[in-house]
This record gives C-alpha cells, structure tokens and sequence, in this order.
C-alpha cells in the first residue's frame, strides 16, 4: 500500500559524495567499503522484486542506522554517523532474516555532531522522552504479565494495546540492540531466522486464536525479563542526532510495513493503537530536533507541522472511545486516506536528516 513512503532526492553531505548501494533480490553491492569516521551517506537502490532494508551493524548487531521499506525500483538514502571502528552493512530483500553481509571499515576521527550545542540538547531532550517511554513500559508490561499469569484473559486483551503503546512509541531505539527486539516483538516469521516465537505476539495469538493463556506463563516471564533489560540499555544510550532523524522515518516505515497493512497484529486488530504510538514516536523526534530545523530550514518544520495535523485527522476519525476501532473494521478506503496520509507526510520527513547532517 505504501512504496517505500517516497524516494530521497540525491544528497553530497559526506565527504567524496554518497556511497551506492546496488540491492537486489540475491545481491548488495556496496560502492565503498572503507570510509572517513563522522557522517556518511549511504544512497540505495533496489534493483530486486522484493522489498528490502539496508542497515549498518556494529558489533554484536548493534544498529548503527537502518532504512526499511525499499520498495522494488526505489531508492532511498541513509545517513549515519560512525566513529573509527569495524562494521557490517547488510541488505535483507524480502525484509528477514540476517541480511547479504559485507564488510564496512571506518578510519580517522572527526568531531560528533553533539559537539553543536543545539544538536546535543535535541538528543539530550529525546533521551528524556526515551527515559518517560520505557518506565511507562516496564510498567504496563508488568501488568500484562500478571494478568496473563492470573489467567484474566479479558484483562490482559485489554491491556494488550496499551502495554505495546510505549514499546511502539520507542522502537527504533529499542531496534539497536540485536535480538531483543525479535524476542519482544517478532511476528510468528520469526521461526524461518532461526529465532524462537515468543513475546507480545506469541501471547496475543494466544488471547485471541487459542482463548487460553494456560500456558502463556514462561513466555510472559520472559517477556517482561527482555523489556526490562531493553529498558536498561535505552536509558544507557547516548544517542546521535542522526539516530533521531532516522528514527522519526523508521516509524513511519513501521506503519507502512505493519501497521497499515494489519499485518502487525494479526490476531487482536489492534493495529491502530500501535499505528498511533508510531506517530507520538515520530513527532517527538521531530519535537526534539525543532529548534534545530527552525534554524536552518524553517519551511520544511512548517510542513512538517501541517503533514502531522494532517495525519493525526485521518487518524482521529478511527478514534473509538479512549482507544481505537479494529483494524478488520476499517474500509479500502479507510485505509487508502490513511495510507496517503502516511506519504504525505514521509515525504518531508525522508529530509530531516540531510538538514541535522549539515554543518552549522
């Protein structure tokens, strides 16, 4: 329903211009595998059938950066800020598994973005948001867990959405960190990686496909032992500016990939509440990084500003009560004014990062 939300137009930020990525379905031919420590520029095409990503992992598959969505014949830039050090790039057509790996080199030092006073206090400002997001988390997913525990399976459907609301709003910080993020919140394709099925999913197919959580103990258990260290380590992490440009995309990819689509959760149609959290996600980056933009692209925050509104309307007529209708409820052309909607207002987003990129 979504092409990839839109295409970047051509960017020279990093020093000797973007670097190319070549994807197609059983290929990622990266044009440089050695590049300058600071910013860069990673400007990929998808030559495939499939949709496909493009990440840059550090060590132990920490996301350094990601783009999502590509849709075939799209293309899409990434911007990254790397210290020295030893990388991997990786391209995942079909959007699974461990990607097509290949080696990424880092060399030499430059100044972090941070060292501006207006960068370092967006990301100060949205670690503070971060911090708010994951203890309400841990919170509501103790909730959830107790209740799925108890075997009050109204209880816990109801809680369900509202727990995942707080993990929604923080995904792609909570994406940095290998699998913690499958554990908590792959859907049952997971199986086809290697990867157990476990976490929101796994008990949601229960709720609502079996009607029992008789057996839903263990996983509960582990559930909250993975939300607890994922909010251990978010709250640990010194965020990029970039790393909040790309993140403010990345939800709407999210809705693009999952949400629009009903795919995300299959089972409760809940799809609207997280849809929503994807948004309050992506506004708050956006609301971090304000006064920056303001300052070096004022007309881009003004049509950032209508694009939000824009979404939050077509979004706002789905509201039922303190929640959200079912997303098997909804029209084709429901969803088509949402899914334009979503364009709209990636189009202006996919820029953000090319402006907190620039020097001051």
């Amino acid at each position: 329903m979504l092409a990839g939300c839109g295409a970047d137009e051509p960017e020279t930020t990093a020093a000797g211009g973007p670097i190319t990525v070549k994807a197609t379905d059983s290929s990622c031919e990266v044009a440089r595998t050695t590049v300058d420590a600071g910013t860069s520029v990673f400007a990929i095409t998808n030559g495939g059938q499939k949709v496909t990503e493009f990440y840059v992992y550090a060590p132990g598959d920490r996301v350094m950066a990601e783009v999502e969505n590509i849709a075939p014949g799209l293309s899409r830039n990434l911007h990254v800020e790397l210290p020295a050090g030893s990388y991997e790039t990786a391209c995942k057509p079909g959007m699974i598994g461990k990607g097509i790996r290949g080696q990424l080199t880092v060399s030499g030092s430059a100044a972090p973005l941070t060292d501006d006073a207006a960068l370092l206090a967006a990301t100060e400002s949205y670690q503070r948001y971060v911090k708010s997001q994951t203890a309400a988390l841990e919170t509501k997913t103790t909730e959830f867990v107790k209740l799925v525990k108890d075997g009050d399976v109204a209880g816990a459907k109801a809680m369900f959405p509202i727990a995942r609301t707080y993990w929604e709003r923080i995904e792609p910080v909570a994406e940095i960190f290998g699998d913690l993020d499958p554990r908590i919140d792959g859907r049952e394709e997971v199986t086809e990686e290697g990867l157990k099925f476990g976490g929101f999913h796994r008990i949601e197919k229960d709720l609502w496909v079996t009607g029992s959580v008789k057996d839903s103990g263990p996983i509960a258990d582990q559930l909250l032992t993975d939300v607890k260290e994922i909010v251990q380590k978010a709250n640990a992490e010194k965020l990029s500016p970039l790393q909040l440009a790309n993140g403010a995309k990345a939800l709407l990819d999210e809705v693009a990939s999952g949400k629009i689509t009903g795919e995300e959760d299959r089972y409760s149609h809940t799809d609207l509440w997280d849809f929503n959290a994807n948004i309050d996600g992506s506004k708050a980056a956006i609301a971090s990084l304000r006064p920056v933009l303001e300052e070096r692209d004022a007309a881009l925050v003004k049509t950032l500003d209508t694009e939000f509104a824009n979404v939050d309307a077509a979004l706002g007529k789905h509201r039922d009560g303190d929640g959200w209708k079912l997303h098997n409820t909804l029209t084709q052309a429901d969803l088509k004014e949402l899914s334009d909607a979503i364009n709209a207002l990636a189009e202006p987003i996919s820029k953000v990062a090319a402006v907190v990129a620039k020097q001051a």
